[in-house]
C-alpha cells in the first residue's frame, strides 16, 4: 500500500521542495535568525502535502484517456488527491493563521499552483509558462515564506488594511536578498521543467501542447546552459554581500560535472537517456549548497 502511494506521488522527484526548504534554514541560521520550530514544521507538512498532491493530479489526468494504469483504482486515486489537499489546505490555514494575511495570500497561491497545474480548461503544464511558474512557486515561494516566517515581523514588508485603504510598503535590501538566495533554487528548478519540455517537444507538438521550447526553438537549449551559470554567479554574489559564508565557494567546484552533463543534454535531448542530467545537476548544485551552508554554521 505504501509502495503504491509513493510510486503515485512519485516521491523520488520531490528534491524541489526539500533541497530549497532545506537551504532556506540553512541560510536563516547563518544569518542569526531563530527558527521558529512548530510553525516551521506546520509550513513543512503543508507545502509536502500540496507538492506530492500536485504530482497525484498530474498522475491522475495523464491517464484519464490513455492505456496507462494508476497504482490504485481511479476512484481511490481521486480520494487521495482529495485527502492530500484537504490536510494540506487545512494545515496552510492554520499557518496562516498563526501568522498573517500574507501568509494567507502567498500560500494561497501556492495551492491554486498545484491545482492547475495539469488541470483546468488551460493546464499550466501546457503553457509557455510552466518553467517560469515552477521556478516562482518551487524557488521563490518556498524561501519567502520561510524567510517570511522566521524572521521579524516586518523585515520584508508592511501593510495596514481598513475599510479606507489597503496600504502596502516593501523593504528592499532584505527582499533584494531574498530574491538572491532565490536565484538558485528557481533557476534549477525551471531546468528541470524546461529540459523536460524540450525532450517532449515533438511529442507535444502532436496533441496541441505548447510550451516554451515550442516557442523558442533551438535558443532554450541555450536558456538551459544560462541558468545554470546564473546559479554560480548567484553563489559568489552571496558570498561577497555576506549572505553565505565564503566556504560555500566550494560549491563552484560543482561546474565540472555540471558542464559535462550540459554538453552530453546539447548533444542529445532524449527523455529516457538525457532528462535525468537536470536531476543531476540539481542536485549538485543544490545539494553542494546546501550541505556547505549546514557545515558553515559549525565554523567559528
Amino acid at each position: 500500500m505504501i509502495k503504491r502511494f509513493f510510486e503515485y506521488v512519485e516521491i523520488r522527484t520531490k528534491i524541489t521542495s526539500l533541497f530549497a526548504f532545506a537551504m532556506s534554514i540553512g541560510v536563516l541560521l547563518y544569518q542569526g535568525e531563530s527558527i521558529q520550530v512548530m510553525i516551521t514544521l506546520v509550513f513543512f507538512c503543508s507545502m509536502f502535502l500540496i507538492d506530492i498532491a500536485t504530482t497525484a493530479i498530474n498522475n491522475y489526468i495523464d491517464t484519464k484517456d490513455g492505456n496507462q494504469l494508476l497504482p490504485f483504482q481511479r476512484r481511490t486515486a481521486l480520494h487521495i488527491i482529495y485527502a492530500l489537499l484537504i490536510s494540506g489546505g487545512i494545515l496552510g490555514i492554520y499557518l496562516a493563521y498563526r501568522t498573517d494575511l500574507v501568509v494567507l495570500f502567498v500560500g494561497g497561491l501556492c495551492f491554486l499552483c498545484g491545482v492547475l497545474y495539469t488541470y483546468g480548461p488551460v493546464p499550466i503544464s501546457r503553457q509557455p509558462l510552466g518553467e517560469l511558474l515552477s521556478g516562482i512557486f518551487y524557488g521563490l515561494f518556498i524561501p519567502f515564506l520561510m524567510f517570511y516566517i522566521n524572521s521579524p515581523a516586518g523585515t520584508f514588508l508592511s501593510y495596514s488594511i481598513s475599510l479606507e485603504e489597503v496600504s502596502i510598503s516593501f523593504h528592499i535590501i532584505p527582499i533584494l536578498k531574498l530574491f538572491l538566495v532565490a536565484v538558485i533554487p528557481f533557476c534549477c528548478t525551471a531546468n528541470i521543467m524546461l529540459a523536460n519540455n524540450i525532450c517532449d517537444v515533438e511529442k507535444d507538438i502532436l496533441v496541441k501542447r505548447h510550451t516554451l521550447p515550442y516557442y523558442i526553438g533551438k535558443k532554450s537549449i541555450g536558456l538551459f546552459a544560462g541558468l545554470y551559470y546564473i546559479c554560480y554567479a548567484g553563489i559568489i554574489l552571496m558570498c561577497i554581500v555576506k549572505i553565505l559564508s565564503p566556504l560555500c565557494l566550494l560549491a563552484l567546484l560543482t561546474l565540472y560535472p555540471v558542464e559535462k552533463n550540459i554538453r552530453e543534454f546539447k548533444k542529445k535531448q532524449v527523455k529516457s537517456e538525457t532528462f535525468v542530467v537536470s536531476i543531476k545537476n540539481y542536485i549538485a548544485i543544490m545539494g553542494s549548497l546546501t550541505i556547505l551552508v549546514f557545515i558553515s554554521l559549525l565554523l567559528p
